[in-house]
């Protein structure tokens, strides 16, 4: 039996803000409207980072907005409204807790399969099918660059799998209120929205409002702050994309921090493979001679993993070569 990490999320001290890395010079951002530069930009973005920003990305700013309203007039219900949709089991409406292990955080929020999004509005309905058909055009394009970047054949190796009927995506609506009130800020200190972590799918692909709280953490364990835009959109390398390139692409760990006057809502899409997609490092990315990293796994094994965990385990430790399946 494998030993599980203890994690607790505890709230964040910002008032000494963030330690400068001597190498970070900004969040990666790469204009989709010049391609011949962007794949080369995103591979170096997925290797130094495993993340960066998109613009001139395709999504039309209106569906991202009116979107949003609708995300913001569920959000702002009454509890016992709320409360009528279920608790995810593991889609539907939650609120505090993130997972079925213990992890909690200052948030709210809705999970669906990207392929089914029942709701009592139509108009959301409508509109979340929209996006979530958009993000996943946007995503088959980013995955088909990075591949075009790292020079691998055939050109959808990647995005085939998002653009699979069977491909397991889930649409994450998530709304951080303002904790004015919260114990911690009487101490100078900020709770959790969302604890640190890698997301476990191939991409993740994000848009919130001008409210910030996004962290990203850095190769040396520096945490620095995401600037918000909401005209544009945020791309994590996942936990399987580091695998499938043989530890090249680092899977970003990430974490949100609630704001104490202003209310955060982020659109999450998760871009994941069928469940029994065999997950392994592509030959065509190894050099001759190269060993990979990983023991071969289908996604239904890894899922299955991340809901035996924590939200801050590292579970790709699961399976390294030479390591131990989780059991």
């Amino acid at each position: 039996m494998v030993m599980l990490a203890q994690y607790q999320n505890k709230p964040i001290n910002l008032s000494n803000k963030w330690n400068k890395s001597t190498n970070f010079t900004g969040i990666p951002v790469i204009d989709l409207s010049y391609p011949d530069d962007a794949k080369n930009l995103m591979v170096k973005a997925c290797q130094d980072y495993g993340f960066f920003k998109v613009i001139n990305h395709g999504v039309p700013l209106r569906l991202a907005t009116e979107l949003e309203n609708e995300t913001m007039r569920f959000f702002n219900m009454s509890q016992s409204e709320k409360d009528k949709y279920c608790s995810p089991s593991p889609f539907g409406y939650a609120t505090n807790t993130i997972g079925p292990n213990g992890d909690v955080g200052w948030v709210e929020y809705l999970l669906f399969a990207s392929n089914n999004i029942p709701t009592n509005s139509k108009t959301f309905s409508s509109l979340a099918k929209e996006y979530v058909e958009a993000v996943r055009k946007l995503g088959c394009e980013i995955l088909e660059l990075m591949a075009d970047g790292l020079k691998i054949e055939p050109k959808n190796v990647l995005s085939r799998m998002l653009s699979d009927e069977k491909a397991d995506t889930v649409f994450r609506l998530n709304h951080y209120p303002p904790c004015p009130n919260h114990p911690s800020t009487s101490y100078g200190w900020n709770p959790i929205g969302f604890g640190e972590h890698t997301d476990p799918q191939l991409i993740s692909i994000a848009r919130s409002n001008t409210t910030s709280g996004l962290q990203i953490c850095l190769p040396d364990g520096t945490w620095v702050p995401v600037p918000p835009d909401h005209t544009s959109f945020f791309i994590n390398v996942d936990d399987l994309l580091q695998v499938m390139t043989n530890g090249r692409f680092k899977s970003v760990r990430h974490r949100v921090i609630a704001d104490r006057m202003k209310s955060r809502v982020s659109m999450i899409y998760f871009g994941g493979p069928p469940l029994m997609e065999k997950i392994s490092p592509l030959g065509s990315v190894m050099e001759q001679g190269e060993e990979s990293l990983y023991q071969e796994f289908t996604w239904f094994e890894y899922k299955a993993c991340t809901y035996r965990t924590r939200l801050a385990d590292d579970r790709l430790s699961f399976f390294h070569k030479g390591s131990h399946p989780l059991g």
